[in-house]
């Protein structure tokens, strides 16, 4: 959905004749909103509501998504992306919690597999949207067909394992606020928030560079999208293997070297079809990022994963300021000077990753 979603940016603007700067608050905001409210879930998690909580996601993701295609206006479109951000939270976010929950001590192996799947049906997105595009249809209709994925879907999670109930919501809120103030936590959670320079952010706003900065057609920007959710999809494969041999961390220093050069030469490249390539190939290089430093983040609380979630979500919060400083920087300097405070994703993992794993993982 959300791979679909940015490469439908361009056309959806068009239809409601947005700005950059409506478009940044469409983008940013709900990630803000949700940043507030999802941490609350990951808490209740841990009170054995698991379950309750992922199935009334799906429906509020559900109703979202039918916001999202009948929208007419700008102020129906922002109400869909409100609902949707912290729906996807509950609805998605724990149902990866109940993931790492199944295999203790094999968090970044968990992780990358839950990215890999995650990576199929991003790469998805983006090619039914040109498909659909390609026969005529719009955007509309492949949101609508989303939405009846996600009843499916809802009816799945109805037969997910009742989680173990570890405490009430107060020791849950002793144990987050206890957790915060542990160095290792914080480091985790500031990497995983700035490396997303070069996750969702790049991708929510890859397809507008490419029309408005590269002069490619709408259509060959849904196949940048494309692009970079395809090579990221190869890598997530890669690190699959990979973290199995080699230290995450080690991993992580190597590939934030590489995309530290490969992102300056695609900004730098002439033409869509230079820059097409070279986000092919930072696709692959960044690949694996958010799934170590996620699993990292669960490792450091072995016992509460639900808290874990929560701390990541409340990260999320200045996190979600990210896309909104790109569209209004974008807005004040152009979209292409904006586009390089995306380095500083790569610039922060060189410097604030550890060099090995001398450390211990767990800090509770």
């Amino acid at each position: 959905m959300f791979g679909a979603l940015g490469a439908a940016w361009p056309l959806i603007r068009d239809d409601l004749h947005l700005d950059y700067a409506g478009l940044a608050v469409v983008i940013g905001l709900p990630n803000l909103v949700s940043g507030a409210i999802e941490p609350a879930f990951g808490i209740l998690a841990d009170t054995g509501k698991r379950r309750i909580l992922i199935l009334a996601g799906g429906v509020a993701y559900f109703v979202a998504l039918a916001l999202l295609v009948s929208a007419a206006a700008y102020g129906q479109l922002l109400v869909a992306a409100l609902l949707l951000a912290p729906a996807s939270g509950a609805f998605v976010g724990l149902t990866q919690v109940a993931l790492v929950d199944r295999e203790p001590a094999g968090e970044e192996r968990n992780m990358a597999r839950w990215v890999l799947v995650g990576s199929i049906g991003a790469v998805a997105g983006p090619l039914v949207l040109s498909g659909v595009l390609h026969l005529g249809g719009s955007w509309r209709l492949v949101f609508l067909g989303l939405a009846a994925v996600a009843l499916v879907l809802v009816f799945a999670a109805g037969f997910l394992p009742s989680p173990v109930d570890r405490g009430g919501i107060r020791a849950g809120l002793r144990h987050a606020l206890t957790a915060l103030r542990k160095p290792g936590v914080l480091r985790w959670l500031g990497l995983l928030e700035i490396s997303d320079l070069l996750g969702d952010v790049l991708l929510s706003y890859l397809a507008l560079y490419f029309t408005d900065v590269a002069g490619a057609t709408p259509a060959l920007a849904g196949v940048a999208v494309a692009t970079l959710t395809a090579a990221g999809l190869v890598g997530d494969v890669l690190v699959v293997g990979i973290i199995a041999r080699v230290s995450g961390l080690r991993y992580l220093r190597f590939s934030s070297v590489a995309a530290g050069l490969l992102f300056p030469a695609f900004l730098l490249v002439p033409g869509p079809g230079l820059k097409l390539a070279a986000v092919a190939v930072l696709g692959v290089a960044k690949a694996g990022w958010y799934a170590i430093l996620k699993g990292r983040l669960y490792a450091a609380l072995p016992d509460r994963r639900g808290t874990a979630r929560a701390i990541g979500d409340a990260g999320g919060m200045a996190g979600s300021l990210l896309p909104l400083g790109v569209g209004l920087i974008a807005r004040a300097v152009g979209l292409g000077p904006a586009f390089w405070t995306m380095l500083l994703a790569p610039l922060a993992l060189l410097v604030l990753v550890p060099a090995d794993d001398a450390a211990p993982r767990r800090t509770s």
